[in-house]
C-alpha cells in the first residue's frame, strides 16, 4: 500500500470470482489505466497526475470463465496481492434462489484483511453481497442493485441499505464505498479518480469515455485535438505566443505581424503546419479556456467571455454553443457535477 501523499501509482485490486462480471472488471481496468495518459495523447495537454495501477486478483492465476462464459485471467492470486490501496468487487450473478451465505470464503477473508490494513474496499452493484458476507457492511450505509433489496434484508439485516442511492461512501475515512446498478461502475471510477488523482483528471476521463449525459451527442465531451506536429519554427513561435495571449484583440493579425509574413502567406502556412485555420485555432483556445473556468470556478459567464477575449457576451454564447452543442450554463452544470459527491 502506498503512503498518504505518495506519488506512486495507486494500486487497485479488481476481485475476480466466477460470479463476477468480466465487463465491469475490464471496464474499470481500462479506465484506471487511462488516468494520466490518454488525455495527453489525444489533446497534447499535459496531465501530470498520479497514475493508477489496476490488477485482476483471484484465488489463483488459472484462467476461468464467468457465469456468462466470459474468460478472465488474474494477474495475481489473493496470496500475492498483499497491500493494495483500493479493492473493488464487481457485480455478481447468482442463480435464482441461490444463497450468498458461506460463498467466497477465501475472497471474504482476504477482503477483511485488506480493510484492516487500510485499503478502501468498494463494490459495484450486487458485489455489495460479498462485502456484506465479509461483515464489512454491518451497521453501515450501503447501496446495491434495487432488485437485491429483499435478499439483503433477509440475509444481512444489519446493513443500513440505501437502494435509492447510486454511490455511498461509508465508514471511517470513507473506507467502504458501494455503488448501485451495474452501470454505476463508471460513477465509482470517477469518484476514486477524483479522490486519488484530482477532480480535473476525473473530468478529463469523463470526457474521454463519454461518461454522463449523452443526450446532446458527443460535442459537450470533445476537446481541442492535438495540433499536427510540424517543423515550421515561425508558426511554432506564433503558437507559443497565442497560448499566452489568446484574449488579445485582433489575434490573427498580431500573429501575422509577429511572423513577418503577409496575411495570406501566414494563414496558408499556419493551416499547413497545424491543421487549423488561424482564427479557428484562436477560437478553440478561447473556448477550451472558458470550459476550464466554467468547470472549476463561479465567475459569471459574461465575465468569462471577457476574460477569454469576447467583448460581446452574446457572441461568446453563440460560439460556445456551436462548438460544444450546449450553452455555457448547461456546460457548467454538467461538468461541475460529473464527479459524484
Amino acid at each position: 500500500m502506498t503512503l498518504p501523499g505518495s506519488t506512486a501509482p495507486v494500486a487497485i485490486a479488481l476481485v475476480a470470482v466466477p460470479e463476477a462480471s468480466a465487463a465491469v472488471i475490464y471496464g474499470l481496468h481500462e479506465v484506471f489505466l487511462a488516468v494520466g495518459t490518454v488525455w495527453e495523447q489525444l489533446t497534447g495537454a499535459p496531465s501530470v497526475v498520479r497514475r493508477m495501477a489496476p490488477q485482476v486478483v483471484a484465488g489463483d492465476r488459472a484462467p476461468f470463465r464467468t457465469a456468462v462464459g466470459a474468460p478472465v485471467v488474474a494477474d495475481l492470486a489473493f496470496a500475492e496481492a498483499a497491500r493494495p490501496d483500493i479493492v473493488i468487487v464487481a457485480d455478481l450473478t447468482l442463480d435464482a434462489g441461490a444463497e450468498p451465505a458461506g460463498r467466497w470464503p477465501e475472497a471474504t477473508a482476504w477482503l477483511r484483511r485488506q480493510h484492516a490494513r487500510g485499503a478502501i474496499v468498494c463494490s459495484v452493484c450486487t458485489g455489495a453481497l460479498m462485502l456484506a458476507e465479509a461483515g464489512l457492511l454491518d451497521g453501515r450505509e450501503a447501496t446495491t442493485h434495487w432488485s437485491a433489496g429483499p435478499l439483503f434484508r433477509r440475509c444481512y439485516p444489519r446493513v443500513l441499505l440505501q437502494p435509492e442511492r447510486v454511490l455511498v461512501p461509508a465508514g471511517a475515512g470513507h473506507g467502504i464505498v458501494t455503488s448501485g446498478g451495474s452501470a454505476s461502475w463508471a460513477d465509482l471510477a470517477l469518484y476514486l479518480i477524483a479522490r486519488f488523482c484530482g477532480e480535473d483528471e476525473a473530468r478529463r476521463i469523463a470526457k474521454v469515455f463519454l461518461f454522463g449525459d449523452r443526450s446532446h451527442g458527443q460535442l459537450p465531451f470533445a476537446a481541442m485535438v492535438r495540433p499536427a506536429r510540424h517543423d515550421d519554427a515561425v508558426i511554432a513561435d506564433c503558437q507559443a505566443w497565442i497560448a499566452q495571449h489568446y484574449a488579445t484583440a485582433n489575434p490573427v493579425a498580431r500573429m501575422a505581424g509577429r511572423s513577418g509574413l503577409n496575411g495570406r502567406t501566414f494563414k496558408r502556412r499556419f493551416r499547413r503546419a497545424t491543421g487549423y485555420a488561424p482564427l479557428d485555432y484562436v477560437q478553440t483556445l478561447r473556448i477550451e479556456e472558458a470550459k476550464q473556468m466554467l468547470e472549476t470556478g463561479d465567475a459569471p459567464i459574461d465575465a468569462i467571455a471577457g476574460d477569454v477575449g469576447y467583448d460581446d457576451p452574446g457572441s461568446f454564447r453563440r460560439l460556445f454553443k456551436r462548438t460544444t452543442g450546449i450553452s455555457p450554463s448547461r456546460y457548467r452544470q454538467r461538468f461541475r457535477s460529473v464527479v459524484p459527491a
